[in-house]
């Protein structure tokens, strides 16, 4: 049986080292249509998005994270945002920017493209709105470095199933 999903979520792999070749811009749209697909509650939508290939506006961006080497040499760059006036439950809304990072991950991937999702530029998430030119009613959920990989030997590995499952209940079929 064909299995493309699990494929796709079993081989995608975070990339940190890109060529220097520019990421086409329907290429970035996909990506992003990719993420408003994701499951929200209530089907609210709440995220929004900063496309940047821009090299100097990505060497600002990089001078607030820690990982400033990938985000000054990934070609492209997409900022995810939470609208917080279209949030109605914190918790959820950031579980739905999970599923919309993760959908766009797995095009970024499926695309032949690579991609990290970088999370300690939250740290300094007010200075990215300036940077970006937004009022703190967008919330940075995470910034997404995109490129076409410079190689693609990146290795993983998981632990047995049986050591994250917790308990089972009720009659479950062998």
């Amino acid at each position: 049986m064909n299995q493309p999903i699990q494929d796709a979520i079993k081989n995608r792999r975070s990339i940190r080292e890109f060529t220097e070749q520019a990421v086409e811009r329907d290429l970035l749209g996909k990506i992003i249509s990719a993420g408003v697909w994701a499951p929200s509650g209530l089907n609210n939508q709440p995220w929004r998005f900063v496309i940047i290939c821009d090299k100097e506006l990505r060497a600002q961006l990089a001078q607030l994270t820690h990982y400033a080497h990938i985000v000054a040499a990934a070609p492209a760059l997409i900022a995810v945002y939470l609208d917080q006036e279209k949030m109605y439950d914190r918790v959820k809304d950031h579980q739905a920017a999970g599923a919309c990072i993760q959908n766009m991950l797995l095009t970024a991937h499926e695309l032949g493209l690579g991609a990290v999702w970088l999370g300690q530029i939250l740290a300094n998430k007010d200075k990215v709105n300036e940077v970006l030119q937004l009022d703190n009613h967008y919330e940075l959920a995470a910034l997404i470095a995109l490129g076409y990989p410079s190689h693609r030997n990146q290795q993983s590995q998981r632990q047995p199933l049986e050591k994250f499952i917790l308990h089972e209940f009720g009659g479950i079929a062998p």
